[in-house]
């Protein structure tokens, strides 16, 4: 006795996952969507877009460079604060907040 099989033909789904357009279609849609881009002035005033005209391998150098210099600007503006009995004599603070309540 042989044991012998027969193989089924399988059947393959070969419909593709995406629709397959044309490549003037693909092109025309490519060129549609850039005649349709945003103004950079319109990116930067969404905040899409740096507002900055240097090089980008130089705003992450000139964007950590604001940073600091709010860092500095808020420092000093802290360190040159009027004590709490200063605002309490001009009756701007009403009771010491270092106080516990």
């Amino acid at each position: 006795m042989s044991d012998v099989v027969e193989e089924m033909p399988r059947m393959v789904d070969e419909t593709p996952i995406s629709p397959i357009r044309p490549n003037n279609e693909r092109k025309n849609s490519l060129e549609s969507h850039l005649q349709n881009r945003p103004e950079r002035s319109e990116l930067v005033d969404k905040n899409i877009l740096p507002a900055s005209t240097a090089a980008p391998g130089l705003q992450a150098h000139q964007k950590e460079l604001k940073k600091h210099m709010l860092e500095d600007k808020l420092n000093d503006m802290i360190s040159h604060r009027p004590a709490p009995e200063a605002l309490m004599k001009e009756n701007i603070l009403h009771g010491d907040p270092r106080e516990s309540q």
